[in-house]
């Protein structure tokens, strides 16, 4: 329990692929907590053996649903400390962690004084904590940063993308050639992920759309650079940079790189 006696939420970033990149404050914070919540209790179980972890571990993914959300947010009413993880990188990106932090802050506060919150109970005297009621319930969230497959990418990428907009993973069917048409049209750069089943058509739509004239500045002397990076901090890692038509060769010829999960970054065409 948090010796606040209130719940706490710790999000924690765990590695993309290599163990040695977890963080020092990263492991005292999965040692602490009454339990880490987790997309897969098999892939995160094998992470805190590594380490000699034995914190118990709660399966929480997007398909938990409203239940999932309950048992947490539960948890932390009790005034337990759970540390939030997800199966590889930050939690929150482009996965269910978001919609849970969320939620918490919902039902949660941390006023500074009573009147912080309208309807809740006076509060004085030293150590008196506030009114907690069945909609509100006091806890504290923090972060505890670390990998991140989308920062990753870009800082060995070498394009341009001092601005971006990030996508996340992109829909399966509906609106995805709409975005895929937005990204060819933006000025800004363009970064989401992808997986080994989509990538290829993902390629063929941005040669779709990035050779667009209509989209085209007439000024520009050499084409907008596309980047997939795959197997970050892994054995296997690749980056392949090049106009889209060289980095679609590429995976043509080289059909057995076609795996792992990857980060796509398209310059903007104000590059």
């Amino acid at each position: 329990m948090n010796e606040t006696g209130q719940g706490k939420l710790s999000v924690v970033a765990t590695p993309i692929g290599n163990l040695e990149d977890i963080t020092l404050r990263a492991l005292r914070i999965l040692k602490e907590a009454d339990v880490v919540a987790c997309e897969d209790t098999r892939m995160t179980k094998k992470l805190l053996t590594h380490f000699d972890i034995h914190t118990p571990t709660t399966s929480f993914s997007a398909q938990s649903g409203e239940r999932g959300f309950e048992k947490i947010i539960a948890l932390l009413q009790e005034g337990k400390h759970v540390a939030l993880v997800s199966d590889a990188g930050t939690p929150g990106v482009s996965d269910p962690g978001l919609e849970l932090v969320s939620k918490i802050r919902e039902k949660s506060f941390l006023p500074q004084r009573s009147s912080d919150l309208p309807g809740t109970a006076k509060v004085s005297g030293p150590g008196a904590r506030p009114f907690a009621s069945e909609n509100f319930f006091p806890a504290e969230i923090e972060v505890v940063p670390g990998p991140s497959a989308l920062a990753a990418a870009l800082s060995v990428s070498g394009l341009r993308a001092a601005s971006f907009t990030f996508y996340g993973f992109l829909p399966l069917k509906k609106g995805r050639e709409t975005l895929f048409k937005e990204i060819g049209a933006s000025g800004r750069a363009s970064v989401f992920y992808e997986s080994p089943h989509r990538i290829m058509k993902a390629l063929e739509s941005l040669q779709k759309h990035l050779g667009d004239p209509s989209f085209a500045k007439a000024t520009q002397s050499k084409p907008r650079r596309v980047g997939t990076f795959r197997e970050l901090t892994k054995i296997y890692e690749e980056h392949v940079v090049g106009s889209i038509d060289e980095v679609l060769e590429h995976f043509k010829t080289n059909p057995d790189r076609i795996r792992g999960e990857f980060v796509v970054i398209v310059e903007g065409l104000d590059a």
